[in-house]
């Protein structure tokens, strides 16, 4: 069924969105708010911050994630969060996954591209130089 909003975006699953989180906290602690920003300028606009925070803690619980209470700063204390050893060999095999999925989707857009190719004509090109007409020229 066809969604008419054309900016449609899809909630990732956890299991898309584990390793992106591993990187991050790879390459430093993060409070849960900071963490949700930067999954965002990956590309993951549509995040539940409660899914979110249930799945720190069920990362924590696999002892992927550790975190403690940071009460330095202005306001209330906030949990950062810190990727474990045990994180860090997850990370490694999970990406050696998705560069093997990375490659199965490279194959399966090529086959696809190919396919458009031969039964949907391609459209004209409009010139990019070309001049806009005006109302007296249509």
């Amino acid at each position: 069924m066809a969604n008419s909003n054309k900016e449609q975006s899809l909630a990732p699953s956890k299991n898309f969105i584990m390793p992106f989180i591993l990187l991050l906290l790879s390459r430093m602690s993060l409070h849960g708010y900071e963490l949700i920003q930067k999954l965002q300028n990956f590309g993951f606009r549509s995040l539940d911050q409660g899914n979110l925070y249930r799945l720190l803690r069920k990362l924590e619980e696999d002892e992927l994630v550790s975190s403690e209470w940071d009460t330095n700063g202005a306001g209330p204390a906030k949990r950062k969060y810190s990727i474990t050893e045990t994180g860090i060999t997850y990370l490694k095999v999970h990406a050696n996954q998705l560069e093997s999925y990375q490659s199965m989707l490279d194959q399966f857009f090529r086959m696809y591209s190919s396919f458009l190719e031969l039964y949907i004509p391609s459209f004209p090109k409009k010139d990019s130089i070309e001049k806009p007409k005006s109302k007296g020229e249509e």
